[in-house]
């Protein structure tokens, strides 16, 4: 098939420089929701008519192997559809999407398709209990004849409930024939796709119809309050196949997944969590409140307490992250690793059993297995210019307020002392430590403020 996804429309009521189909829905843009769609049904052709924002919306999808072509002036859907002609081919149907409708899926699609055929026109059509706005299906002897639209219709059409979607498949070589003799001579002086039903009955091509499984699948941003609604609908359906699928949520209305969110069973996951990008939990792991966690893979029976940050990171089976804990890109948790409340983790691996349970900073390290690092340790990694790693074998036990000063090593089961500055490798089993000496002042007086 071809498919043509119509994308040029300014959306003045979002009030943004953004163009309409570029602002994101889930972490994807609107027109990105669609484009993935239609590639899943493996059309031959596929081109997207922009329009108002100049090149941003072709520059946003530079590499993705589409076709664009531009609308200018904007004349109507009619006309958008006529500026793809170039780039299709007569010998198979074609599909009319929209980019500000994010939620159509490839089954409804396949439906839609499987009703056209090689020879019909068919029309993705829903019942509303308030049409009010949209063009009306007229039908006589139960076969579709026309589509008006809401400010054209008369009184008796206005009464229709059966409402177009504006998504179309239809024999290409007659869509061109259909396209070519559109008239603009309407309320809006505009060509609308709508009018080749018309058309197609004309000539004697049946017209059918389809219907989604979902009226949420039909449902267009046109403004900024749209867009919201729309992401609460796209986020519950979410939480409802989490929930069908075995995980706790505990508020199903308080959960947003912007990319793809795989769990195993007995999941739990607390109110106000957001996942990013590809995010992989495994059986009986628990993500407190308020986390964020982007592009991570959460071992086995993990906790994850609250307010903790996770990108591009992997946590073991069994280890506690958080509360307040952030783990930055590269960093890898073995299993039963502790990470505290404000530690944060770059870059490293930080072997089985370790811990940093309070306020620290470990960045670009190789952590061995059973080491303890005390709050307020920071590995020092940045000499300004270039990145360095510091290496803590098995068993260490770092003192607090420690500054390794990399790159160096601490030996395996070495003990480096609270306050220490370590500058040059630790030797395994050994106490290393280095502190100015401790000073008493007998007959100091503390200052005391001045009366004015």
């Amino acid at each position: 098939m071809n498919i043509v996804i119509l994308a040029a429309g300014m959306g003045k009521r979002m009030q943004s420089s953004l163009p309409k189909v570029l602002h994101p829905l889930a972490g994807k843009s609107l027109l990105g929701h669609v484009v993935d769609t239609a590639r899943s049904l493996s059309p031959a052709k596929l081109c997207v008519i922009y329009g108002h924002g100049g090149d941003a919306v072709p520059q946003a999808f530079a590499d993705q192997g589409l076709s664009f072509a531009k609308q200018e002036p904007q004349l109507g859907t009619g006309h958008a559809v006529m500026q793809a002609l170039p780039h299709i081919e007569d010998g198979a149907p074609t599909l009319v999407l929209y980019g500000d409708v994010p939620l159509t899926t490839g089954a409804s699609l396949q439906r839609l398709m499987a009703a056209a055929g090689n020879d019909k026109l068919a029309v993705l059509t829903v019942t509303l209990d308030d049409p009010t706005g949209y063009g009306r299906i007229v039908r006589e002897n139960g076969k579709i004849v026309a589509i008006v639209e809401q400010k054209d219709a008369n009184e008796a059409q206005r009464a229709i409930r059966e409402i177009n979607t504006g998504i179309i498949a239809a024999p290409t070589a007659k869509l061109r024939k259909w396209l070519a003799a559109l008239s603009n001579n309407n309320a809006q002086g505009e060509y609308y796709l709508t009018d080749v039903i018309a058309a197609a009955v004309a000539d004697g091509v049946e017209v059918v119809s389809a219907q989604p499984d979902d009226l949420a699948e039909t449902l267009g941003v046109n403004s900024k309050v749209q867009l919201a609604e729309l992401e609460r609908v796209y986020q519950l359906g979410v939480a409802r196949r989490l929930l069908e699928a075995g995980v706790g949520l505990a508020d199903p209305a308080r959960i947003d997944v912007r990319g793809a969110l795989e769990c195993g069973r007995d999941v739990a996951i607390d109110v106000n969590c957001v996942f990013e990008g590809k995010v992989d939990i495994a059986d009986g792991a628990s993500i407190g409140p308020n986390c964020v966690i982007r592009n991570a893979t959460i071992g086995a029976g993990a906790n994850i307490k609250a307010f903790t940050h996770i990108e591009d990171a992997v946590v073991g089976a069994g280890a506690q992250v958080g509360p307040y804990a952030r783990l930055r890109p590269g960093t890898e948790l073995a299993s039963d690793v502790h990470v505290g409340n404000f530690v944060e983790v770059k870059n490293s691996i930080v072997g089985v059993g370790s811990k940093a349970n309070h306020l620290a900073y470990v960045g670009d390290a190789d952590v061995g297995s059973g080491v303890n690092i005390g709050a307020g340790t920071i590995t020092c990694n940045y000499d300004g210019a270039n990145k360095f790693r510091t290496i803590i074998e098995d068993d260490a036990f770092i003192g607090s307020d420690t500054q390794l000063v990399a790159p160096v090593r601490v030996g395996k089961g070495a003990t480096i002392g609270a306050g220490t500055t370590l500058t040059k490798d630790a030797p395994a089993g050994q106490l290393t430590l280095s502190r100015a000496k401790q000073l008493s002042l007998a007959g100091w007086q503390r200052p005391v403020k001045i009366k004015k």
